[in-house]
């Protein structure tokens, strides 16, 4: 078992029930916690530690929205990401911790810079254009290998994936359960080319899985809070948090602690 002081330990616990959350449907609040991890374990590390964390979560938002998955959106996008997490772990070994961190921020960041120029777009009356384009093939193309070769090199593909999704136009409860059947399709596809760089060994995976029952708790209770949750303030939800945590990596200040502090 990895030694951690009791500060990483509170973290990293609090960051996996961020992720249940986030899988369980509270939009874009797990994406505070890829910078979390990354703050608080090497930042190449933390990716191998994050990832079955993430598949914990997974597995329960799969069981909670099922029958809410809209199948033709994953298989669009799916071998695309294949292709994109290839391409990430050509990479991987060739970047260091600080490298891993800015590419998490500048991902989170530019996501959000992305779709922000395309609500302005669309007030401008680029609704023709932009449906034609979104639906395109080249669309998918580009979004799948982006959200492959992020989640690859830093566990932080939900912005791209949430990006493509939300241009979809999808309601509530079917971007949830698209979201969640088609990450933990790609996350299972990503274990053994981790195992392949060594950020998931034998001794990572018992402390991923002490922190994978955060992750379920969280799962589990946030179905009762989306409920409360209305469309329009969900999308707003999601690049709050996306925002949040890349400005976070990019300037890197002390703001897991700052969490922290936030619950003890």
């Amino acid at each position: 078992m990895i030694d951690l002081t009791p500060e990483q330990w509170a973290l990293g616990l609090i960051g996996a029930f961020l992720i249940g959350l986030s899988k369980g449907g509270i939009p874009g609040i797990g994406n505070l916690t890829a910078g979390i991890y990354a703050t608080i374990f090497p930042a190449k590390a933390s990716v191998g530690i994050l990832l079955p964390v993430l598949i914990c979560g997974d597995i329960v938002a799969v069981l909670v929205y099922r029958r809410h998955a809209l199948w033709p959106y994953i298989a669009k996008l799916a071998p695309w990401t294949a292709i994109g997490v290839i391409i990430g772990w050509l990479l991987f070994g060739a970047v260091s911790d600080r490298q891993i961190q800015v590419i998490i921020g500048v991902i989170l960041v530019g996501m959000t810079v992305v779709h922000f120029w395309r609500i302005r777009y669309l007030q401008k009356g680029g609704e023709s254009q932009e449906s034609d384009f979104v639906h395109s093939l080249p669309f998918a193309i580009a979004a799948g290998i982006l959200v492959g070769f992020s989640t690859m090199m830093a566990n932080a593909a939900g912005p791209v994936a949430a990006l493509y999704l939300m241009a979809m136009g999808l309601p509530k409860y079917a971007f949830i359960g698209t979201s969640a059947w088609f990450f933990f399709l790609v996350n299972l596809f990503k274990i053994p080319f981790m195992i392949e760089q060594e950020v998931i060994t034998g001794t990572s995976i018992w402390l991923s899985l002490s922190l994978g029952v955060m992750a379920i708790l969280g799962g589990l209770a946030a179905p009762k809070m989306v409920k409360h949750i209305n469309q329009k303030w969900f999308g707003g939800l999601v690049w709050f948090f996306i925002v949040v945590a890349g400005v976070g990596l990019l300037i890197k200040p002390d703001w897991p602690r700052l969490l922290l502090s936030l619950f003890v």
